[in-house]
């Protein structure tokens, strides 16, 4: 089970940092060949300490999207759809259409495009993994753009799930709660309190990349065959609150 992606190929976006980066490595330390893409140059010290391959890529532009997977060549068998965008705001009436529209463009544009061009260069067995959150599952303060796009990437997954089986390609979703990475700094910087998020968290604790890594794969290893359309919860609790 060390080595249980060896000669596998692991496409990765948001790579660069959180749990993409903790996704990566944990890919690679199974045996993975990863592939990091990311818009900035942080993907190129994760590629490297992962041992694979950095390519920069803007998700949600479909000829960036299209130059990563030629560069990953004709075969994968591992997507991890990591790469996000955050809007932090108080209310909806606040909140701009630009941030809006970046969302929708990063978190389900971004998701559809990779899927897109991955499908056509995965064989049965291989598996896609999309980073959702629980915030797509109940109402959570002032994530409502964030919520919104999260809850269509748990329903394309699904939808996904389905139109893919009989290819032999299992299709998850990973549903994080609050996790201590690069984002919680932006989510304070927006005005929210550490201590106030720690509190809501039914287990007294935000939750960490590796341990979402943790899920994203097992759910892309052979250890999960009979999973597909399903969306694991990995929150602290706070659903079930």
């Amino acid at each position: 089970m060390e080595r249980e992606f060896e000669g596998r190929i692991a496409v990765v976006t948001g790579g660069g940092s959180g749990i993409g980066r903790a996704a990566a490595l944990q890919l690679a330390g199974a045996g993975a060949q990863v592939i990091v893409a990311n818009r900035s140059d942080s993907g190129a010290a994760v590629a490297e300490e992962a041992g694979g391959r950095f390519v920069p890529t803007d998700v949600a532009d479909e000829a960036s999207v299209r130059a990563l997977f030629e560069a990953a060549g004709p075969e994968v068998h591992v997507l991890v759809n990591s790469a996000g965008a955050l809007v932090t705001t108080e209310l909806t009436p606040a909140i701009e259409v630009d941030d809006w529209d970046r969302a929708f463009a990063v978190n389900v544009r971004g998701t559809f495009l990779c899927c897109k061009h991955a499908l056509p260069r995965m064989r049965p067995g291989a598996a896609i993994v999309n980073v959702a959150s629980v915030t797509g599952m109940v109402g959570v303060p002032d994530r409502a753009a964030y919520g919104a796009t999260k809850g269509a990437v748990i329903a394309f997954t699904r939808a996904l799930a389905v139109d893919h089986v009989k290819d032999g390609v299992r299709v998850n979703s990973v549903s994080p709660g609050t996790i201590d990475s690069p984002w919680i700094d932006r989510v304070i910087a927006a005005g929210a309190s550490r201590e106030a998020l720690v509190a809501r968290q039914p287990l007294g604790r935000l939750g960490t990349p590796d341990e979402i890594a943790e899920a994203i794969v097992y759910l892309a290893s052979d250890r999960a065959a009979f999973a597909t359309g399903t969306n694991l919860v990995v929150d602290g609790g706070v659903t079930a609150a």
